[in-house]
């Protein structure tokens, strides 16, 4: 009795605690974050549709969708010449063609990510619709990755494509013929492909033509691929708490093939010659640009027609596409016009680069400040002149009368002292290593604000602090030198400077003389070197073979030191401690330069590879590091660094919000932000890469 008692209280006391929480006022959680994309309900037509005869294809979705960046991602195969109208509308997707589809035909619409729902933005990945016009749809599939070759970049939303038009010519001259465009990570799956032989490119389509340009970036593979389908078995085993074998699953499964196909993306650099600029900088330089590298364009005067020979300086760039001529003839630089015969690298109609020539008027265009000045100036002359002439007439006078004319001659040798300063200036020097404190590795280096015509190099000195006493004793040095043919006003003095050294640099006045014959003034320079405690060095031991050159990279990925591979073994001394990085170039035609490929001659780019992350080349004070470099250990999309990759994978929401879930914090950093791990099962097999593809799986 007493227990029924018991039973009877505890349920009251449950039911009032049920009455009070249900009459609590407070606010509704709101539930865990939803995390899952859109799912498709129906469409019309229906997924693998044959024999479709319509014009427009509506897929419908379990909630509101949204289409994110759809110009760049939804791609239809084959392409079309007028762009399908591409929309959404609450749950349903809409895909209208405005071009008549082709009878007997495969279609797809890729959609990548770009489907994602309205309120979290989840997105559906690597969504695609196929439908056919003929009685079967196609099946086949090929995929892979596309790089840029010069650094490895995933090359992002550039467009792949297939040709069955095995001819060299049909890249540049017929539409490639099934597309696909690369994701964030720079991957790719063309899809719905027919049995046959294919050539494949990548290309970032300018024009939007699916063909190449020379002028656009592009990438080939040499060899004809063939899709297939590869059937093969794998083994799941259950097992019991005991550790004994339950259950043995076979699983049966298809892989397209191949997947692992690598395309490395260049432009070649080429450009069509055509003047590009002709301008007059002021009255003492004239300016030719070209579009591109050429030999420098010939300027032969045709008025003012009384000139010197010698009339101008070249500074000019390596490439010669853009030239300054400093006048050196005074009747030139007075005109206001100069009219020249102009002579200069031309590309044709045809291709063939040729010498052209125009007639270029270069006038003097005078500013409003400059026009002001100029007439304050002149009446500055002018009254100056009066000066001089009414100073004139009252020597003349005293001398007359017998009286001493010295103070009228002090007054006129005053105005006259005083327009000859006027005329006469200076030209600046300044030292180009900027700071006090030099690197073992910087050279004494100046730049001049004008050519030079003549430099005195016993009136500059260079002296070094004795640590003992503090005297200074002279360096014997090679002097001034001008640092290239057409650099002309970038001037080194190459020598090697001590480590832990102090030196002055003396530049006595019109030590050095420009092309107008105005003189520098007188300047010391002060400067000490850094000590080799502060240095570090790295050594690496790299299977490349000896026609390489390594390029060691900051974190901007500027390159700071480059070193050739020899016998194996490349070196950097006195490096700044610091992060560094590594990439490495086979350079197969030894020019010391990574060059692109060339389509024409069939000719792929130079390959590149980085020192692959997670390894870290960090140099320390006083510190080495020796490392062996395996450049095919890694496979080549996870060689980068994620930390000097510029075209990273977006970061989606989800991704992010689920981040920040599991860890606390979306800002933790992690080594692998986002989470790499190799494109496809067998990425590049058939070239260098295979032997490694089982650290991938």
């Amino acid at each position: 009795m007493r227990l029924r008692r018991l039973t009877y209280v505890l349920l009251a006391l449950a039911a009032g605690l049920l009455l009070w929480s249900c009459a609590s006022i407070g606010s509704p959680e709101g539930g865990p974050r939803d995390y899952t994309p859109p799912a498709v309900t129906k469409s019309d037509p229906k997924p693998g549709t044959v024999n479709f005869k319509g014009n427009k294809v509506k897929i419908n979705f379990d909630e509101v969708v949204t289409l994110n960046d759809q110009q760049k991602k939804v791609v239809v195969s084959p392409a079309q010449k007028n762009q399908p109208t591409i929309k959404s509308l609450g749950k349903t997707v809409t895909v209208e063609f405005n071009d008549p589809l082709l009878p007997n035909t495969t279609y797809t619409i890729d959609f990548s990510d770009a489907v994602q729902d309205n309120n979290e933005g989840n997105r559906l990945e690597n969504y695609s619709f196929a439908f056919s016009t003929g009685d079967s749809i196609d099946t086949l599939q090929v995929s892979g990755i596309v790089l840029r070759a010069s650094d490895l970049e995933p090359m992002q939303g550039v467009v792949v494509g297939l040709q069955s038009n095995l001819a060299d010519s049909a890249f540049t001259t017929v539409p490639l013929e099934r597309i696909s465009r690369t994701n964030d990570k720079g991957q790719f799956t063309i899809r719905n492909l027919k049995p046959g032989r294919y050539h494949v490119f990548a290309l970032n389509d300018l024009d939007n033509n699916y063909m190449m340009s020379r002028n656009e970036d592009y990438a080939f593979i040499d060899s004809i691929v063939v899709p297939r389908v590869a059937r093969f078995t794998s083994q799941d085993t259950v097992f019991t708490f005991d550790r004994r074998v339950d259950t043995v699953f076979t699983g049966h499964h298809t892989e397209y093939l191949p997947n692992n196909l690598l395309l490395s993306m260049f432009n070649e650099r080429y450009t069509p010659l055509y003047l590009k600029k002709t301008e007059r900088l002021g009255r003492n330089k004239l300016l030719v640009q070209v579009s591109g590298p050429c030999t420098p364009p010939r300027l032969d005067i045709l008025s003012p027609a009384v000139h010197d020979k010698d009339w101008y300086c070249l500074q000019s760039r390596a490439t010669n596409d853009s030239c300054v001529y400093w006048l050196t003839d005074s009747s030139l630089i007075k005109s206001d016009s100069i009219m020249v015969d102009l002579y200069y690298d031309k590309t044709g109609p045809d291709g063939v680069t040729a010498q052209a020539h125009d007639t270029v008027n270069f006038v003097l265009k005078k500013s409003t400040a400059e026009l002001k000045r100029l007439k304050e100036e002149a009446k500055e002359k002018e009254n100056m002149e009066k000066d001089l002439r009414r100073l004139q007439e009252q020597r003349d006078k005293l001398v007359a009368a017998g009286k001493d004319p010295t103070e009228v001659d002090l007054n006129m040798a005053a105005i006259r002292k005083k327009e000859h300063e006027k005329a006469a200036t200076t030209f600046k020097m300044a030292m180009a290593t900027k700071g006090s404190m030099l690197e073992v590795t910087d050279s004494i280096a100046f730049d001049f604000d004008t050519p030079v015509k003549h430099i005195d190099q016993s009136r500059i000195r260079l002296d070094v602090m004795d640590p003992v006493d503090s005297t200074w004793s002279a360096v014997a040095t090679p002097g001034l030198q001008v640092a290239g043919p057409y650099d002309i006003l970038h001037y080194t003095v190459p020598m090697r400077l001590e480590p832990e050294g102090v030196y002055r640099l003396t530049v006595d006045s019109a030590a050095v003389a420009s092309i107008y014959n105005y003189v520098n003034d007188s300047a010391q320079f002060n400067f000490s070197v850094r000590s080799l405690d502060e240095y570090g060095y790295i050594v690496l031991h790299v299977n490349s073979g000896d026609k390489a050159f390594v390029e060691l990279l900051d974190g901007s990925e500027k390159v700071v030191r480059t070193a050739r591979v020899q016998q194996g073994t490349v070196r950097f001394d006195n490096l700044v401690p610091a992060q560094y990085y590594a990439r490495l170039v086979i350079d197969s035609n030894g020019n010391g330069k990574w060059d692109a490929g060339d389509y024409a001659r069939h000719l792929q780019p130079e390959e590149v590879y980085y020192f692959p992350w997670p390894a870290k080349l960090k140099v320390r004070k006083s510190w080495g590091m020796e490392e062996s470099w395996n450049i095919y250990e890694v496979a080549l999309d996870l060689q980068k660094p994620d930390k000097i990759k510029r075209n990273k994978p977006e970061v989606k929401k989800d991704s992010l919000e689920k981040k920040k879930n599991s860890t606390g914090d979306e800002n933790q950093d992690n080594d692998d932000e986002f989470n790499s791990t190799g494109f496809g099962r067998n990425t590049y097999s058939g070239n260098k890469y295979t032997d490694y593809q089982k650290n991938r799986r």
